[in-house]
């Protein structure tokens, strides 16, 4: 499969929400009817015009297929290192299992090491034990206890 990794555009936002809510956790917690909610609108424009953040997309003969959003945090721990935040990994339905996250996660860890990142972190649902499979395929491991607060 000849799959395009590169930075989102505007024009893609339809399509990352249809990915985005395309699935059982999704489906609770996104809102894909159209025209969109002005609140994504907003989002990538915030993520769009943040040098610490870059919205990804993976295209497949025109199609997109894929997307996750990587954000880089300076840090004083790991002595003024800089981690890499993996968020919202997502790959079409009809495509999982056909190695276009694992080229999207590999193309992720190399722009990390660009990037000079000391580590890359990601959060993963309880429930997706596939995807949790998938990542200590890729090397990561469960070294820490995530939490969350929801506050609205």
């Amino acid at each position: 499969m000849n799959v395009e990794i590169r930075n989102a555009s505007i024009d893609d936002l339809q399509e990352i929400i249809r990915l985005i809510a395309d699935d059982y956790l999704g489906q609770q917690r996104e809102n894909f009817e159209l025209p969109l909610n002005e609140n994504y609108v907003k989002a990538f424009r915030e993520i769009d015009a943040d040098p610490n953040n870059e919205l990804i997309v993976a295209e497949l003969d025109g199609d997109l297929v894929g997307t996750m959003q990587l954000t880089l945090t300076p840090s004083l721990s790991f002595q003024g290192g800089r981690r890499c935040t993996v968020e919202s990994v997502r790959v079409d339905e009809q495509f999982r299992g056909k190695g276009i996250g694992r080229e999207m996660m590999l193309w992720a860890i190399e722009w990390a090491k660009e990037k000079t990142c000391v580590s890359m972190q990601l959060t993963s649902h309880i429930s997706r034990e596939r995807a949790h499979r998938f990542y200590e395929d890729l090397g990561f491991s469960k070294s820490h206890v995530g939490m969350k607060l929801k506050l609205k």
